[in-house]
């Protein structure tokens, strides 16, 4: 019997209503307009419909998701200084469409597509430990960017290393260089490591992202990111996939992580 989706406290009984109801509201806006506190709370769900299914059984009783809710909740309070959603706006992106824009209180944003959320199945071993892999490293990641800003700076904007334009805080993002791409460095480690996807357990931190349980694995993780990857701030618009690019050597405008 096909399951209902449940986003929030918003019940869909098919996967295109779901989509219809999301596209609705993409369409309702201008471009760089922000969404009102109904169709926030939307996108605020879906987010959270994102990682809740990633993580929760497919069978997990009321109780179960209860408790997830509550200890969230209970994180949440005792950092303040968490990193959450302030705005989020529809974005204009490549061929002049249309996509969600999510702000967030660290000054960062992220583009996201309601239908890769909504069509997402439940984590494999494979993703989830790439997933965990990604938030181990997202504070460094965030501090490369921030240093990079404080160095480069001129009235808040930073040359993008890829094609020199001068450029805001929300027009850049971290990009790591071929041919070490973030899939690689991940790809290798679990080689290193002899790494059982199958036992790996985790666990949700106080932003609702995907962690390793065991924080030795996420320092572990850390470090050999730190060693191995050569990142650039570049303009999101860039294609940063380098497909000819051969195996390079360190150069001076590299980033790296401190």
């Amino acid at each position: 019997m096909r399951k209902s989706i449940k986003i929030g406290q918003k019940v869909f009984k098919f996967k295109k209503d779901a989509l219809a109801y999301y596209k609705a509201i993409l369409n309702s806006y201008n471009f760089g307009e922000s969404l009102n506190d109904s169709d926030y709370e939307a996108i605020v769900d879906l987010l959270s419909y994102d990682y809740f299914n990633s993580l929760a059984a497919d069978e997990a009783s009321e109780e179960e998701n209860r408790e997830l809710l509550e200890m969230d909740e209970n994180n949440a309070d005792e950092n303040q200084e968490s990193i959450s959603i302030i705005d989020v706006q529809v974005a204009r992106v490549q061929f002049n469409t249309k996509c969600f824009e999510v702000f967030f209180n660290d000054d960062t944003s992220e583009y996201i597509s309601y239908i890769i959320l909504i069509n997402n199945k439940k984590y494999d071993p494979e993703k989830l430990f790439y997933t965990a892999c990604r938030n181990s490293v997202h504070l460094d990641i965030h501090l490369v960017k921030q240093g990079y800003f404080d160095s480069y700076s001129v009235k808040g904007q930073v040359k993008c290393q890829e094609t020199g334009i001068l450029s805001k805080w929300t027009e850049l993002v971290v990009d790591h260089r071929q041919p070490n791409t973030f899939s690689i460095i991940v790809d290798r480690f679990k080689e290193v490591k002899n790494t059982d996807l199958e036992t790996i357990e985790y666990a949700s931190n106080d932003q609702n992202q995907i962690i390793f349980k065991d924080d030795n694995l996420t320092q572990s993780f850390k470090a050999y990111h730190k060693s191995k990857a050569n990142l650039r701030v570049v303009r999101k618009e860039c294609n940063s996939s380098r497909i000819a690019m051969a195996r390079v050597k360190k150069t001076a405008k590299d980033l790296t992580i401190k």
